[in-house]
């Protein structure tokens, strides 16, 4: 059966739910400080809640999103929706830290509609746009983690810290019962046992050394990404800044212009251009990481870096999955669930060290490691444009 062309519509609606789901796994992150407070707990143990979070988010691509490739999305993603909207009503209701650290967890499982949509706009798209698509669709769930943060720290100012999850319940209630009724046709791509589409995804990985390499980038950026994020909220409560819940939700607003800013990275894959443009984008955020080092006690620096870092962050994103979809077709609910899931392994690792670097050694500890991570990263990329050079030259 022949599928549904995308309209220009579908592909900004599809950015808006993928926003709104994904910005579920950061509204907690202003919130740390505010957070331990009230349920009595350590700054260490508040940053579990982003931690346990994308672990759940981990377990949610590897388990439910491959299914994309065998089942209806149209039906599955509205469904991780509303699923969503159950378990962020429990975190509003969570009494102590333990039932909201398995509501966070639960949440993070079922708020995986943003990645059953990404490689659903790729299929729809034509070849020649599918980068277009793909950078527009990803700059929504982008985008929504950041305003996430702003809007997290703007309710939980005026509200407090529960309304945020009762305003994102309702959220993801409404716009699940939207995308059904308003998404296009789909046609599974393949047949295959749930226990064997797992295994496949290993497969997959094993036999393509350019997916391996991409899966890497993306666990360094992710990393990299929270590490910033989550060590930025302590530097923003503490001296000299001492900022609240609400101001620290408003640096999101930074963030988010880098994150638009990235859009157009797509029509840079869809050129031919994808090799070089990741190489740019990590000498980007090795600078970004040195500004926002000086942001220790600048502001403007710090802003600076912000928009920076988060410019380089959200191209290479775009770029590595356009790379990724344009070499699994018949795949790419799967290639998908390696991408992200090594991302946000990454991104839990990235938030655990935070704590640590942030109780040791502070913000010059944590800009540290992460300008050290992307400039590894940035070392993988020139040896593998070496080595294609070399092999091309041989053929």
């Amino acid at each position: 059966m022949r599928r549904t062309p995308l309209s220009r519509g579908v592909v900004l609606l599809m950015a808006l739910a993928s926003g709104a789901a994904v910005g579920n796994l950061y509204y907690t992150q202003p919130l740390l400080d505010v957070i331990a407070r009230d349920l009595h707990i350590g700054q260490g143990t508040a940053g579990l809640l982003v931690t346990t979070t994308q672990v759940g988010y981990a377990l949610g691509i590897m388990f439910i999103v491959p299914l994309g490739d065998i089942h209806n999305r149209r039906r599955l993603a509205p469904a991780m929706m509303l699923l969503s909207a159950v378990c962020l009503a429990a975190c509003a209701v969570a009494p102590g830290i333990m039932i909201l650290l398995l509501a966070l967890v639960a949440v993070g499982v079922t708020t995986v509609a943003g990645q059953i949509f990404i490689p659903f706009a790729s299929d729809l798209a034509d070849n020649a746009r599918r980068g277009e698509v793909v950078g527009i669709v990803l700059s929504g769930a982008l985008t929504g983690i950041l305003a996430a943060r702003v809007v997290s720290g703007l309710i939980a100012g005026a509200l407090g810290w529960r309304a945020v999850f009762v305003i994102a319940a309702v959220l993801m209630l409404v716009l699940g019962l939207v995308v059904a009724r308003m998404l296009p046709h789909d046609v599974p791509r393949a047949t295959q046992p749930y226990g064997a589409l797992l295994r496949s995804i290993f497969g997959l990985v094993r036999r393509d050394t350019s997916l391996q390499i991409v899966l890497l980038y993306g666990a360094i950026s992710f990393g990299s990404f929270s590490l910033f994020w989550t060590g930025l909220t302590f530097l923003l409560s503490g001296p000299p800044y001492g900022y609240s819940t609400f101001v620290i939700g408003l640096f999101g607003l930074a963030g988010l212009l880098g994150a638009l800013a990235a859009q157009g990275s797509g029509r840079l894959h869809d050129r031919g251009w994808s090799s070089r443009a990741t190489g740019l984008s990590w000498l980007l955020v090795i600078v970004s990481w040195v500004i926002c080092d000086l942001g220790a006690f600048s502001l403007p620096w710090l802003l600076i870096g912000i928009v920076l870092l988060d410019v380089a962050t959200q191209s290479q994103r775009i770029l590595n999955q356009a790379q990724i979809f344009a070499g699994a077709p018949e795949a790419r609910s799967r290639v998908n669930t390696a991408y992200v899931t090594t991302n946000f392994i990454g991104g839990a690792i990235g938030s655990v060290v935070a704590s640590v670097l942030w109780a040791y050694g502070g913000w010059n500890a944590v800009c540290l490691v992460g300008g050290v991570l992307c400039a590894v990263a940035f070392v993988l990329w020139l040896v593998t444009v070496v080595r294609s050079r070399a092999v091309a030259a041989r053929v």
